[in-house]
């Protein structure tokens, strides 16, 4: 059991820290200090869930129904497209909006629900998550449980140490410029995202 727990801890950590659409859109929330608990808490369900749907062997579903693939991808990608878009808005704005307390924060409703879009809608996730994780825990026949146990842990040890640890980094992101770089790279996260998705890869 403590073999199965820890593989699915240091495989979940491995496959979530790599930056991707939800990792960039948790950084923000954390630099902008805006509802960091309800999106690290949203994230880390969201993968709760899907971490559970894989183990309990859901990625077949994908097989007996082969349209839910491209309608994801296609769903996933204009989203993404969407938020690449709006984050390069941001990136061009004056320079007293993107200061960390020059903007007024977003409504919890708008942030949980880009949260959950952002997640919900990227394919990669259900790759991750649904399919990979899904895939290896058969090697733990009956210590699956366990093994899906250290998965949902390591996804609530990352996203609360980025959504929470990004404040460090705040005096550097108090410079105007700064926010000005960040807004730009993730527009460019969700764009190459976005673009592979779309090429199906």
């Amino acid at each position: 059991m403590t073999v199965a727990f820890f593989s699915g801890l240091t495989m979940s950590l491995g496959l979530i820290v790599a930056i991707g659409a939800q990792n960039a859109f948790v950084l923000r929330q954390g630099l902008r200090n805006e509802h960091v608990f309800a999106v690290c808490l949203t994230c880390a369900l969201s993968d709760a869930v899907l971490v559970t749907l894989g183990v309990a062997g859901f990625g077949r579903i994908t097989a007996l129904f082969p349209w839910l693939e491209p309608v994801m991808r296609y769903g996933g990608a204009a989203f993404l497209l969407w938020y690449a878009v709006r984050s390069l808005r941001s990136a061009l704005r004056s320079e007293a909006a993107l200061t960390v307390t020059g903007a007024p924060p977003a409504a919890l409703r708008q942030v949980v629900l880009a949260c959950l879009a952002i997640t919900w809608l990227n394919p990669h996730v259900y790759l991750d998550t649904v399919v990979l994780l899904g895939s290896v825990s058969t090697q733990f026949a009956g210590e699956r449980p366990a093994f899906a146990a250290g998965a949902i842990l390591g996804s609530v040890m990352f996203f609360f140490a980025l959504g929470y640890g990004a404040r460090l980094l705040r005096p550097v992101f108090a410079r105007p410029g700064t926010w000005r770089l960040v807004d730009g790279l993730i527009a460019l996260v969700m764009t190459l995202i976005a673009m592979g998705l779309l090429r199906g890869t």
